[in-house]
């Protein structure tokens, strides 16, 4: 409640208004054209993930069930125009802590909070916290969209603060580049003095994302590819490439994302969790495959098939010279059905079952006491973007 006052009391005096407007009393208008035409240039979203969970986990330390009501995404996104080619864009997801971080001063909570600035019909410019321009379709869905995401993007840290420029290479080409924090918090702040001796702050931990988008025959077939680089601590940093395609015709659509991780020190945790010890894990590889197919029964009714695929590696973990060690496979399938009762709005109701294997290693297993387990989940819900304004 308390991150929706401040927005009640920016829409209270148009609401007001629209009451006063109403009422003979007044000679003039209480809301004036300029402030009228200022208001249809702002857009006001509240989005829902609600429903019933059922799961059950199986294998290693992993035994128990339960089910329970869950307000899986929760966000309002305020959006519009302020002025002639300055639009804004503001979320905050309900879901997440809201602790102010120690590197960009906004609560972890505050997904989207910047300016987009239309320089010539060819060039704009992102000033301010924004979703990185990484690659990839599982990643450009909406949060509300996606049940589960693959290892990678579910432990990656996706909005950071920046500036990020888009060029119109053509009509079928983009191209994207940004600069931003490659952390939402200071070192220290994040780990204490539980750090390796050759661990340094860097003077600005700083990440580089370039990324293109391509369109091609007549847009049935689409990419999403991106390169970044990412320095996390003083001359140690993170190599990640996804190469996302997508082709769609009037019914059917199929989607499949590659993806690519190096990293000096481990940032996404899933391989110092299976080593273990003091510090965050180096030098560690993550490679991932997502897949989603779609298609539309009719217009009440479509059908996801979702599948994927991430492996973690860790160099030298058996020995000094060991090289690159296998970790862990992990596997995913969530088939979905959706039903669409109305449509003039994209109000969801939704069935799907998530089904989870994680599979460590001989070396994970016998070395670093891992064991492989399996979760399973079934989920009844509704998504549901309410346009409010």
């Amino acid at each position: 409640m308390k991150r929706l006052f401040p927005l009640i009391l920016i829409l209270l005096p148009f609401t007001g208004s629209a009451q006063l407007l109403n009422q003979d009393s007044l000679s003039t208008p209480f809301l004036s054209k300029k402030k009228e035409k200022l208001l249809k240039n702002v857009n006001v979203m509240l989005g829902m993930r609600f429903g019933m969970r059922g799961y059950m986990l199986r294998g290693g330390d992993h035994d128990y069930q339960g089910a329970e009501f869950e307000n899986q995404y929760t966000a309002i996104e305020v959006s519009g125009k302020v002025y002639k080619n300055i639009h804004f864009y503001f979320r905050d997801r309900f879901n997440k802590n809201n602790s102010i971080q120690t590197l960009d001063q906004l609560g972890s909570n505050i997904e989207l909070a910047y300016l987009d600035i239309i320089l010539t019909p060819k060039w704009n410019i992102q000033l301010g916290k924004q979703s990185a321009f990484f690659g990839g379709y599982e990643y450009a869905f909406s949060p509300m969209d996606i049940l589960k995401y693959n290892d990678i993007h579910s432990n990656a840290l996706s909005y950071v603060t920046g500036v990020g420029m888009n060029y119109q290479l053509s009509e079928n080409h983009t191209l994207g580049f940004q600069i931003l924090n490659s952390r939402t918090m200071l070192y220290e702040d994040l780990y204490g003095e539980d750090v390796a001796a050759n661990i340094e702050e860097p003077d600005w931990p700083v990440e580089f994302v370039g990324r293109w988008n391509g369109n091609f025959f007549d847009k049935k077939l689409e990419t999403i590819y991106s390169v970044s680089y990412s320095r996390q601590v003083k001359n140690m940093g993170t190599f990640y490439v996804t190469l996302g395609h997508k082709y769609h015709n009037q019914r059917f659509t199929l989607m499949y994302d590659f993806s690519y991780s190096y990293e000096q020190v481990d940032t996404k945790n899933i391989a110092t969790d299976i080593i273990g010890g003091e510090y965050a894990a180096q030098d560690v590889t993550y490679i991932g495959n997502w897949l989603r197919a779609k298609y539309t029964i009719s217009p009440q009714f479509s059908g996801l098939l979702t599948m994927m695929t991430s492996t973690a590696y860790g160099e030298d973990v058996k020995s000094e010279k060991s090289g690159r060690d296998h970790l862990r496979t992990s596997y995913g399938i969530i088939p979905t059905l959706y039903y669409h009762p109305f449509q003039d709005m994209d109000i969801r109701f939704f069935v799907a079952y998530i089904g989870r294997y994680f599979a460590y290693s001989k070396l994970a297993k016998e070395d670093l006491g891992s064991s492989s387990y399996n979760r399973n989940e079934v989920r009844l819900g509704i998504i549901a973007p309410l346009w409010i304004l």
